[in-house]
């Protein structure tokens, strides 16, 4: 059983529900919540019955960024010594390693963002592959108003905005609305509140789970080993052999229902009232990985 101080983790139906939670912080990123999520990446990696995970911040709030007093400690700790490598580089390239594992992961990403995504924050939602917010949800790097730079997450900021908008963003500290995040095209959907956002999570994941798993992870793991410099014929031929593996294994079951007019085995529903409980709680059951 693995328990976790900063995060709440529950899974339901094969769905790990990810809940920060450092209300004191407004869910900042320190060190120790990266932990956690690097923990939470390297479980849900090895677990192949995993269907999706749900990014969420408790008490209404999604993520404030990076934890600005962990900042000081580690500039602090710099000044008073001089060691072979740099203590401030090497922390800020922890939350890199955090996000290459978060991002290569085969399992479908839905974040779910209310109150305010700032900084790592909004990186973090930049990871997922659909993003539901509130519409008084907002947006904004806003390091370089610390005298900082968004580092780690540039990457992935510029994977889903493009590199113009994502300079923008950057270069001016721009906070956006929820409204603006969608003609960005960082928000996928937007809600008018919390209780919406629950209803909407439930279908989003319903229609899911009419989606074979091993299917789903089959294409996420394509499109996460696509490289535009790639040979296109080298890239067919691992679809192709990708496509061979499906048919093998949930292919006769998926055409099966399909013929026969019947949901396939996997289907699975859910409704608010699960969402809730699932992220809610502060009894929350601690997840651990199929074997």
């Amino acid at each position: 059983m693995n328990h976790y101080n900063h995060l709440r983790v529950n899974r339901v139906q094969d769905v790990l529900f990810v809940t920060l939670h450092c209300p004191e912080t407004r869910n900042a990123l320190s060190p120790e919540v990266t932990a956690e999520l690097y923990q939470v990446s390297t479980l849900a990696q090895a677990d192949a019955a995993l269907r999706a995970i749900v990014l969420r911040g408790s008490q209404g709030f999604f993520c404030a960024g990076g934890n600005i007093g962990s900042f000081q400690s580690r500039l602090d700790a710099h000044q008073q010594t001089e060691p072979a490598q740099d203590p401030i580089a090497a922390r800020n390239r922890e939350f890199g390693k955090f996000l290459e594992l978060w991002s290569a992961l085969p399992i479908p990403i839905i974040a779910a963002v209310e109150g305010a995504a700032m900084g790592g924050g909004m990186g973090l939602a930049c990871t997922a592959d659909i993003v539901l917010a509130t519409e008084d949800a907002r947006f904004a790097l806003t390091e370089t108003a610390l005298g900082i730079i968004p580092a780690q997450i540039a990457p992935f900021v510029e994977a889903r905005l493009g590199r113009r908008n994502a300079l923008r963003l950057g270069l001016f500290g721009e906070r956006v609305s929820g409204k603006q995040a969608v003609a960005l095209g960082l928000v996928d959907e937007l809600v008018p509140d919390s209780d919406a956002l629950d209803e909407h999570l439930a279908l989003w994941l319903s229609r899911m789970c009419r989606c074979a798993p091993g299917a789903n992870q089959a294409l996420k793991r394509l499109f996460v080993r696509s490289d535009p410099v790639q040979p296109l014929p080298q890239m067919l031929d691992v679809a192709a052999e990708s496509f061979s593996a499906c048919m093998r294994n949930e292919g006769p079951e998926g055409i099966a229902a399909f013929k026969e007019k019947r949901p396939a085995r996997w289907h699975a529903s859910f409704n608010a009232e699960q969402i809730r409980q699932a992220q809610g709680s502060d009894q929350a059951t601690p997840a651990t990985p199929n074997t």
